[in-house]
């Protein structure tokens, strides 16, 4: 059975390829494109998943796609009905996309592929969004048996939901319904704060420990939260009080009078500088948010009787959150995929109708990998001198030792990581010891905002050691205090004193693991400093000349891909 699945026409668009159960290869629109969370048809992303196996469409069984698009329009018309007049310019905006290319969206793929690839699917399905979410999440982790907590902006008309998985089977116990989302609670948080909705949300997240919990301004904004925007259920179930809000039927999230009524400061603009109001507001937002993930998990236990959660959906990727459920223990196990966003749905549609246990790779590692021939091509093409270090040994101490003396490396190795985060095939790397890397890395190399933290990636037996951490966190998906005795790696520790860790063995990642081996044997520092290798505003980089592209014009002092070794003159 081969079965391409497809995410596009929100953001983050990709691509997934499954064959007999297996990920045999997946990647994200915007590595291609180069635009950042691209929205549009992921048509670079199938071909490259095709080419990687060898295949044409005609021998693709099944082409599903991440939502019900007939269940989400109905949901448009409904509340371009319930909120008219305000919503009639939105209502003729969504109409005029509609009923051109999404209403019979079955078509609209077929003609895609057919322009692509020269024929048409065999078979074009359809599947909910927050059942491919629950899938991603199940079929990726290692449990037989689970508790599921999808939690998102929305899905045709699903905002959270709960499912109870056991052996092949997902079932939905539970779901909450648009406007009532916690995505879209944080959403218009962030952009009251100036960033940009769909992308910045983690911005918000790194912002929040900047404010100050004990003031009465922060205390006050908690309250407005909790009393006024939204009312909280003991079950985590929500209800926002639409007086405030926009998104149902205008182009804005929020509005923008009545918000700077109640908490009393104007919306920030982007070119505003960051103040200690925005950041107290900040950690509002996440405080609420937290507490209101832990009502839903809880809620989730006692409803599916599970010592296992599987967490999905763009929430996930607060961090933050996932350390604070991991922390109180509620579950035994926490599992957060390596991509619970919106990318994640191509691999999450596809293995849904597989609707199988046999995944037989469950790592990342899912996207283009290159040749000696095609980075020596590339190299030529740039006019850069390099070494080949035929011994990857030699080559990890080598770069240990200039990392030792301060160096920024870029670390381009094998096949490219699906997903939001770097986990050390397309990574920018630096040791975590120093405590001028931090600004220098925001400010030289990846030119971005300085609260902007960074995450360690530490070898997985000494984790504990450093970290308040009781097991693994491979993907980067969740934060964990450092420990008082370790406060020494002030790169990688935020400023409430945690840090997003990415555990790694030999088994998860070899190569890096030797680096981090090395450079523990040299320094006795079983960490660096690990952030994706990009600047602000591009995605990761895909390709190596993607990767000299962005060492020519960043402070990058070193660029290795694969075995070659090049630095700045």
């Amino acid at each position: 059975m081969i079965i391409l699945g497809i995410s596009a026409y929100y953001h983050d668009s990709a691509a997934a390829l499954i064959i007999d159960g297996k990920i045999v290869a997946a990647a994200s629109e915007e590595r291609f494109c180069r635009i950042k969370h691209y929205n549009g048809f992921p048509s670079k992303a199938c071909r490259w998943c095709l080419n990687h196996a060898s295949l044409t469409i005609s021998e693709i069984d099944e082409v599903i796609f991440y939502e019900k698009p007939i269940i989400k329009f109905e949901r448009i018309i409904r509340s371009a009905i319930f909120y008219a007049p305000k919503s009639f310019h939105i209502y003729l905006k969504a109409m005029q996309i509609w009923l051109k290319e999404r209403l019979n969206l079955r078509k609209t793929i077929c003609r895609e592929l057919k322009h692509n690839f020269g024929s048409a699917p065999k078979k074009v399905l359809f599947c909910r969004h927050h059942q491919a979410h629950a899938a991603m999440a199940y079929y990726t982790s290692s449990f037989d048996h689970s508790a599921i907590l999808v939690i998102d902006a929305v899905g045709e008309e699903t905002t959270t939901s709960i499912f109870k998985a056991e052996g092949n089977s997902i079932k939905l116990i539970e779901e909450q319904k648009f406007p009532h989302s916690l995505g879209l609670l944080y959403s218009s948080f962030t952009y009251y704060l100036g960033f940009k909705v769909n992308s910045d949300e983690y911005k918000v997240m790194g912002l929040a420990p900047y404010g100050n919990k004990h003031s009465e301004q922060t205390k006050r904004f908690i309250n407005l939260i909790k009393h006024q925007l939204v009312i909280i259920q003991d079950d985590g179930a929500l209800m926002l009080n639409e007086h405030y809000f926009t998104f149902m039927y205008g182009l804005k999230m929020v509005s923008e009078k009545t918000w700077h009524k109640l908490f009393g400061i104007k919306r920030r603009q982007t070119s505003d500088k960051i103040e200690q109001v925005h950041c107290n507001l900040a950690y509002a937002i996440q405080q609420v948010t937290e507490d209101i993930i832990l009502l839903m998990a809880k809620h989730a236990k006692d409803i599916t009787k599970e010592d296992n959660l599987c967490v999905s959906g763009g929430c996930a990727l607060n961090c933050a959150a996932i350390g604070r459920l991991e922390v109180s223990r509620m579950f035994k196990h926490v599992y957060v995929p390596f991509a619970p966003g919106d990318d994640g749905c191509a691999i999450g549609a596809a293995m849904s109708v597989y609707g199988t246990r046999k995944i037989e790779n469950r790592n990342p590692y899912t996207g283009p990998v290159f040749s000696n021939n095609d980075i020596e091509k590339c190299l030529k093409k740039h006019g850069i001198d390099y070494q080949y270090i035929e011994d990857f040994e030699s080559l990890c101490e080598i770069v240990s030792a200039e990392l030792t003396n301060q160096k920024i490396v870029g670390w381009f190795q094998g096949k490219m990581e699906f997903g939001p985060r770097a986990l050390g095939n397309r990574s920018i790397l630096a040791d975590a010891r120093s405590p001028k890397m931090k600004d220098l890395i925001n400010s030289k190399v990846k030119f971005r905002e300085s609260f902007r933290p960074f995450a360690p990636v530490v070898l997985q037996d000494y984790a504990s050691d450093i970290f308040n951490i009781n097991g693994i966190s491979p993907y980067m998906m969740s934060t964990f205090k450092v420990k008082n005795s370790n406060r020494n790696y002030p790169a990688i520790t935020h400023i409430d004193g945690t840090a997003r860790i990415q555990t790694v063995s030999k088994s998860d990642n070899d190569k890096l693991y030797l680096l981090l081996k090395t450079f523990k044997k040299e320094t006795d520092s079983p960490l660096l400093l690990n952030t994706s290798f990009n600047v602000m505003g591009e995605p990761i980089v895909c390709s190596p000349d993607d990767a000299v592209n962005t060492f020519k014009k960043s402070g990058l002092d070193i660029l290795v891909i694969n075995n070659y070794l090049i630095k700045k003159k």
